[in-house]
């Protein structure tokens, strides 16, 4: 898995996708501090965080979208599935890399929380709280990511079937609300990310939440790992 982590966050950083990636995240996200923090006069950065919900669903299948795709499409995928390299070696090292280099764009939100600690007092508590829920919103969407790029070879297609995807999760509450069988209804609801991610960024601590992320996250790479295996005894 080692071999592979690396050889991802080489390529992120030799092609434009990292630097695409990064400058985009801290735009938006300087933007949102700017607008949601500063020029409220406040030192609550729950405005910025919830408004960045959706430039990561926008973000994240820039990150995804060549992770397997382009394997795929250079035939070089055969190499991996022959190497000494277990299945879950291959797609956690390529899902772990997109997630580093997510982590990495994540972290300029504690440097805004530093520059305000110096004009004022931060409630690093909700500035954590805050962070851990977009970590694990983004560990979530990345396996979507990395599953999706797994069934094409066009990056393109890869990036479009993500960001379609992570939309119907975005809006998965306002598809919830327009169903009125109590038993639908509340099925959508409980498989809500929004929600969630609010929750964390008002301060409230929900393990239910931990759990669901990490799941999806699992299921996900799980699912990566199943496509693989099929192609491996085709």
């Amino acid at each position: 898995m080692g071999a592979i982590y690396r050889r991802e966050i080489k390529s992120f950083f030799s092609s434009s996708i990292a630097y695409v990636f990064l400058t985009s995240f801290f735009l938006f996200s300087g933007y949102f501090f700017f607008a949601g923090t500063l020029l409220q006069a406040t030192t609550d950065m729950s405005g910025m965080f919830g408004a960045l919900f959706l430039i990561v669903v926008i973000l994240i299948p820039v990150l995804t979208m060549k992770l397997l795709s382009e394997e795929k499409k250079q035939k070089t995928d055969q190499g991996l599935l022959t190497a000494p390299v277990s299945l879950w070696g291959i797609v956690l090292g390529k899902y772990f890399a997109a997630l580093t280099l997510y982590t990495i764009g994540l972290c300029v939100t504690l440097v805004y929380a530093f520059i305000l600690s110096y004009f004022g007092t931060v409630l690093w508590g909700m500035v954590i709280s805050n962070f851990l829920s977009m970590f694990l919103l983004g560990s979530a969407f990345i396996a979507v990511g990395v599953f999706i790029s797994s069934l094409t070879e066009n990056q393109i297609t890869s990036a479009v079937t993500s960001f379609l995807v992570l939309i119907v999760l975005y809006l998965i509450d306002q598809i919830a609300a327009l169903i009125n069988i109590d038993f639908i209804k509340n099925a959508l609801m409980s498989l809500s990310f929004y929600t969630r991610y609010i929750e964390f960024t008002r301060g409230i601590f929900n393990l239910s939440s931990i759990v669901f992320y990490i799941s999806v996250a699992f299921v996900f790479n799980f699912l990566t790992v199943r496509v693989f295996e099929k192609k491996r005894w085709s």
